[in-house]
């Protein structure tokens, strides 16, 4: 299996911005991006890369974000970071990869501080694919790399979509290895990251023609320890249903037999949405996969 040998130390002094657990009503999800948050990654980064602009950084962050989405300002503080880091791709994950704060101890209850994170996957999308932007050399391994610390402390989920599209057997072949991972986090990702059609995020559209060259990760998850993971394989399917319906049935027909409980809860709300609509198909499975 492989995984990152680059987890960045315990560095004393880091720091993520206070935020809400839920965003109020007529709040909007683009102040998690805010001030306090950019102080933060302007502290975080200088804390070990001493010769980061720390006030331009922040002087240029604030420059057009106002108007921003949470999506864009993502985007928009990744740029910033472009121009105030290393030219080497290499260098400048190596500097945000330092500059993590610890990994996340569960998977329930986190609020909305992880969104902090979003420029770093931002970062990555951007930046992590072409050779040109480091050097000339290859950037997979060094993206994957931070994809799996990242993950470990957000979600790359976004950023992960666009390795799927460029190298899609690649980063299978890899997310098929992350399924036997010990963090929950990293097996989660192997799932949600390869959504046909994530909330929020860019569709891949050789999934949504055939979702198959997936399937082997979703059998890989079917029955993992963690809700979390059993949670976003069901959504998976559940993306498979609204395209190739009788190929999201037939995964679902064949694990019903020997189903525990847990993965009849998955069975069930995989073909929740087609079931609410009369599906005679999605009706019998949900009969199939009653609860003992």
């Amino acid at each position: 299996m492989r995984t990152s040998n680059t987890a960045p130390p315990a560095a004393v002094g880091l720091r993520l911005p206070e935020a809400p657990r839920s965003i109020a009503k007529g709040s909007s999800m683009a102040l998690l991006l805010d001030r306090e948050a950019i102080e933060c990654l302007a502290h975080n980064v200088g804390l070990v890369h001493p010769t980061f602009d720390a006030a331009g950084f922040q002087r240029d962050a604030h420059e057009g974000l106002a108007p921003l989405s949470i999506l864009r300002r993502g985007e928009h503080l990744a740029r910033v970071l472009r121009r105030h880091l290393p030219p080497a791709y290499d260098d400048a994950i190596a500097i945000l990869t330092r500059s993590l704060t610890p990994v996340l101890s569960r998977t329930e209850g986190l609020g909305l501080g992880v969104f902090f994170y979003l420029p770093h996957v931002s970062f990555i999308a951007l930046y992590g694919l072409d050779p040109a932007d480091n050097g000339g050399r290859d950037p997979f391994e060094t993206s994957m790399a931070a994809q799996y610390e990242l993950t470990r402390r957000f979600s790359a989920e976004f950023s992960m979509r666009p390795f799927v599209i460029q190298w899609p057997e690649r980063t299978l072949t890899r997310l098929l290895e992350w399924t036997r991972d010990p963090d929950p986090h990293v097996r989660r990702l192997c799932s949600e990251g390869t959504r046909p059609r994530l909330p929020w995020a860019i569709r891949i559209p050789a999934l949504l023609r055939d979702p198959r060259p997936v399937i082997p990760i979703l059998e890989a998850l079917r029955d993992d320890p963690e809700e979390y993971v059993r949670r976003s394989v069901a959504n998976h399917l559940g993306d498979i249903a609204k395209d190739h319906p009788e190929l999201a049935f037939e995964i679902c027909e064949r694990w019903v037999p020997g189903a525990s409980e847990d993965r009849k809860w998955l069975i069930r709300h995989a073909v929740r949405h087609p079931a609410k609509k009369g599906i005679a198909a999605a009706l019998r499975l949900r009969e199939l996969a009653k609860a003992a």
